[in-house]
């Protein structure tokens, strides 16, 4: 029964963390178009997100940023904690659009002396207030739901610049998916980042290690670290440190005690 089989293929992938539709096809003994038409319905139902060969669990990532910004928030402190220390003296960094890099912001130094050029309203807002840190403002289109700019103006505008140092905001980060975006028109602007950056870091929580969304940004294999909280399992965190990807912990989170 296909109400057996969609709850079937939703187990096997809690428990293993991704699905081959050969190996469904196979182990459910039914043809490859009734896989692909599971498949289908459990993406439009937001259950599963569709990638070549097979499925991803869906990112965890709420799509409008004042849920987002409620969504783990001592993990991602922990992370601009450790995101924060590789910015040196005299640095030029890009800080795009998430959560986290608000908090990066937040964290940065009251001594430092940098530049940061950034699409993300709420990391300029904040870095407004740092006497010391030069702030480029990209401009653009301005998507409401991850509050960034964007568009061929911020792209533009981005290839005018070189930095030293790129901390990504991730959505989600697979080994073989790659580093993907709710929003098409995000994936540009990220991409043209990464292109104009000496060294890449992705700030990924754990929850978001091994999940999709539909819009590529482009390989894991660009990253040339992860920095994640200090309870990611190490297992999680294999398939990125053998394709060569530093992998950096933040400190302990620190939780309120009831």
């Amino acid at each position: 029964m296909k109400e057996e089989r969609l709850t079937w293929i939703l187990d096997r992938l809690s428990r293993e963390g991704r699905v081959l539709a050969t190996d469904l096809t196979s182990e459910l003994k039914v043809s490859e178009d009734t896989i692909r038409r599971d498949l289908r319905e459990l993406a439009a139902m937001r259950r599963i997100q569709r990638v070549h060969g097979g499925a991803l669990p869906p990112s965890p990532v709420a799509l409008k940023y004042s849920v987002r910004a409620r969504q783990s928030v001592p993990e991602k402190k922990s992370i601009a904690l450790a995101a924060a220390q590789m910015v040196r003296n005299g640095m030029t960094v890009f800080l795009d659009g998430g959560t986290t890099n608000v908090h990066v912001a937040e964290s940065l130094p009251a001594g430092l002396r940098a530049t940061v050029i950034t699409n993300s309203i709420p990391v300029a807002a904040v870095l407004s207030e740092h006497e010391f840190v030069e702030v480029v403002v990209i401009g653009g289109r301005l998507l409401r739901a991850s509050r960034v700019t964007l568009g061929p103006e911020a792209v533009d505008a981005i290839r005018s610049y070189r930095a030293d140092l790129f901390l990504l905001g991730t959505c989600s980060v697979d080994i073989d998916a790659g580093i993907t975006v709710p929003h098409l028109e995000e994936a540009p602007v990220k991409r043209a980042m990464i292109a104009q950056a000496s060294r890449i870091v992705g700030l990924v929580t754990g929850e978001k290690l091994g999940t999709a969304m539909p819009c590529v940004v482009g390989p894991a294999g660009e990253l040339d670290a992860i920095v994640t909280e200090a309870s990611t399992p190490a297992v999680r965190l294999e398939p990125y440190a053998r394709a060569g990807i530093e992998i950096i912990h933040g400190p302990e989170p620190k939780r309120r005690r009831n």
